[in-house]
């Protein structure tokens, strides 16, 4: 999220009972995805065509990605979350824009044989923009980001996967003396470490990952001692992921196009390595996006928004070290969001700005890409969640 604003829309009751008919009458709504298939869902932004959380279906044999379903009405669900079990997907709505307004957090009941959405409640995000959401080990509790004014909250999942009230909240403070459009806190991310015990949030505008003690049982924060690691002035840190254990975690930083590689163990943090997404000699303005890691942990991508390309490593096993092995263009523009299969056989990268999903297959032995089929079509698509493989 930087500097977006979206105004609140309200859904004409016709059309939104319009989309229930279509959704009934739709053969694949009705249909079980077979076997050997992975069902991917797709969070938009919803300006202009897009109508809220899209279901497409990959085939794992062959790589071909295809629609099902129609999409179920939801504002701005730039960021999806989804049970261990897959029964269960949850939502942010990235509204508001100040302090003094609120996003929200919406949960949603998924059917076990079409796939299909089925809303459950909404919970105020207690800050403007929610834009990253995770669950914990437990699947009890869900942990919010809001992007605008910067805080994180934590909302207990209940025994039908509603939402409950938040029991715990952080507001971060302070100002980033690096000259930026948007000065102050902007919470971007956060994640657990395999432990349970520990949260991070990624802080855009104070260039920091703030740590808490997080305690499962009531779903309370803590502020972990040291409660932050400062990255490199004006580095923009917007995703984060565990690696090797908990014992070190990938950051990906959006202003520098950078990734640092930061060590975990003793309880303080330490950046041991940053290196860039971007190849040899690029000039151009580039924002850097999401990052993820091979099932296996021996590859780690990043996306870039500029270059339009996905940064490809591979990871040192012992030291977690990165060696860059390349880029593949995502074939399309803006590429926000990218995610790999549970089998490790594809990535799939949501192309923002050329309203398309594409696919490519990973070469088991290098990590590297190469694309497979035409890109599918999903206006705005800016998140994506697939769910254990149908086997």
């Amino acid at each position: 999220m930087r500097g977006v604003s979206r105004p609140t829309r309200t859904l004409p009751v016709a059309l939104a009972l319009l989309a229930a008919v279509s959704a009934a009458a739709s053969p694949s709504a009705t249909t079980p995805a077979p076997a050997g298939t992975v069902r991917v869902y797709v969070g938009t932004y919803t300006a202009g065509a897009s109508r809220g959380i899209y279901r497409l279906r990959l085939d794992l044999a062959t790589g071909a990605l295809t629609a099902e379903g129609t999409p179920t009405r939801a504002q701005d669900p730039s960021f999806l979350e989804l049970s261990a079990d897959g029964s269960r997907l949850y939502a942010v709505n990235e509204t508001g824009r100040t302090r003094a307004e609120t996003g929200s957090v919406s949960a949603f009941a998924v059917d076990a044989r079409t796939g299909a959405l089925t809303l459950l409640n909404r919970q105020p995000s207690r800050g403007a923009a929610p834009c990253h959401l995770a669950l914990d080990r437990t699947g009890r509790h869900l942990l919010v980001a809001n992007y605008w004014g910067g805080s994180v909250a934590v909302f207990p999942v209940l025994a039908d996967g509603r939402l409950g009230r938040s029991t715990a909240f952080d507001q971060h403070e302070g100002e980033n003396p690096t000259p930026r459009s948007e000065p102050g806190p902007h919470a971007h991310a956060v994640a657990l470490l395999p432990d349970n015990t520990v949260a991070l949030v990624a802080d855009l505008g104070l260039d920091a990952l703030f740590l808490y003690d997080f305690d499962a049982g009531p779903g309370t924060l803590r502020a972990h001692q040291p409660p932050r690691l400062e990255l490199a002035r004006g580095a923009g840190p917007r995703h984060l992921v565990p690696g090797s254990g908990g014992r070190r975690v990938y950051v990906i930083n959006e202003l520098t196009s950078t990734i640092s590689v930061v060590e975990t163990e003793g309880g303080a943090l330490k950046e041991t390595q940053a290196v860039s997404t971007l190849p040899e000699g690029f000039t151009g303005q580039n924002d850097a996006a999401e990052i993820a890691l091979s099932p296996d942990g021996r590859f780690l991508y990043g996306s870039n928004r500029g270059h339009d390309s996905i940064a490809i490593f591979a990871v040192d096993a012992d030291s977690g070290r990165l060696t860059p092995k390349g880029h593949r263009p995502t074939g399309g523009k803006t590429p926000r969001h990218f995610a790999i299969d549970p089998t490790g056989a594809y990535l799939l990268a949501a192309n923002q700005e050329s309203d398309a999903v594409s696919v490519f297959r990973i070469a088991p032995a290098t990590g590297l890409l190469e694309p497979v089929g035409a890109p599918v079509h999903v206006p705005r698509p800016v998140c994506l969640r697939m769910a254990t493989p149908r086997s």
